[in-house]
């Protein structure tokens, strides 16, 4: 058997979201063949296998999902390519495999779960939450193998549209679109000076515009952008609506209308002076790195989850994030075994010192 049996077998079942079901059974059957004491497929469509019965839980949760986009599983000297074999289905397997080789111990329980839809609204990670309250939590997302992340950006959509009365072409007066532009330029301008003493990407407002479209009929004409931002820990989704419609107050000939729109998601900064993040330094070294901690300016499950267990957590896995979504996904897979062995010791780390 393998070192990486898990982590390709894993990868050979595209799953992009919407269609992980092959996937999920895949990860369920595999947990029950390394020994798990369950191994099943939840409500919400997730893998979770379970080893131990102790009455204290470490949560590992990783998802299942990818973006679409097939790419051909092979190994490639010691790299792994395949959708997902970064993001994030390598700290996914880095999960099972690890919990695998730690085994049953005493007084714990280890849950290893494979969520699926984190690539769209986080479904799975949604329900996870409400059926479980684990004493620790490790979420699943390429970091590396001698990092840990400690913090991911929330975000916030809302569709910002600028309305007025139709009026001739030749009047001369501002159009909607031209209004739209202003407002885009109040609220670039707003997010520079929020920006401005702040140093670090992780406690600034990450402004995007991601798209533009006007029309008009008889009476009226319009303009609308869809407008993106990764929040800091400071400013949640609520704040941000209230500064869009505070920053762009109505005047007599335009009305502005800010509409959120999808899942927003609170940003969250997790404590670095835990036993998990201790024994995660430890297990880092044991593997003969030099542990480093990383704040990233994208969102994952954590967001998701750690609002509602507020317990100890921590991101975790192997693979390179910069290859996220590419057309060259791939992972080291001599990196994917110091994950797992790094892993397997903060386990045994946690299990002992209880």
């Amino acid at each position: 058997m393998s070192d990486f049996d898990t982590l390709i077998g894993l990868v050979s079942q595209y799953s992009p979201s919407g269609q992980e079901r092959g996937a999920v059974e895949w990860l369920a059957a595999r947990m029950q063949s390394l020994g798990y004491d369950d191994a099943f497929v939840d409500e919400a469509g997730n893998a979770v296998g379970v080893m131990g019965k102790g009455p204290k839980q470490v949560v590992l949760l990783g998802h299942i999902d990818t973006v679409p986009g097939r790419i051909n599983v092979e190994q490639i000297g010691n790299l792994l390519y395949g959708r997902g074999s970064a993001d994030a289905k390598g700290p996914l397997a880095c999960f099972a495999d690890a919990v695998a080789q730690v085994g049953v111990k005493e007084g714990w329980q280890f849950v290893v779960i494979g969520a699926v839809e984190e690539e769209r609204d986080s479904e799975g990670a949604r329900f996870v939450a409400e059926q479980f309250k684990p004493d620790f939590a490790i979420i699943g997302e390429p970091n590396q193998w001698d990092r840990i992340a400690l913090g991911y950006k929330g975000s916030a959509w809302a569709n910002v549209t600028v309305k007025r009365g139709q009026v001739h072409s030749a009047s001369g007066e501002e159009t909607a679109a031209e209004a739209a532009v202003d407002v885009w330029l109040k609220i670039k301008t707003y997010v520079d000076l929020f920006n401005a003493d702040k140093p670090k990407a992780f406690d600034k407002l990450l402004l995007t515009l991601r798209g533009m479209e006007s029309d008009s009929n008889d009476f009226e004409q319009w303009a609308r952008l869809k407008v993106g931002v990764r929040l800091p820990v400071k400013v949640s989704p609520e704040d941000w609506v209230q500064i869009l419609n505070k920053t762009l107050k109505v005047s007599e000939t335009f009305r502005v209308l800010v509409a959120p729109t999808g899942f927003a998601v609170p940003a969250w900064g997790c404590e670095k002076n835990t036993q998990l993040v201790r024994a995660f330094l430890s297990g880092i070294r044991s593997q003969g790195g030099e542990p480093r901690f990383v704040y990233k300016t994208g969102t994952a499950d954590l967001n998701i989850v750690a609002p509602v267990w507020k317990c100890p957590a921590v991101v975790y896995g192997p693979g390179d994030s910069a290859l996220d979504h590419t057309p060259n996904e791939h992972i080291d897979l001599e990196d994917y075994r110091k994950a797992v062995d790094v892993l397997s010791s903060t386990l045994q780390k946690i299990a002992v010192q209880g």
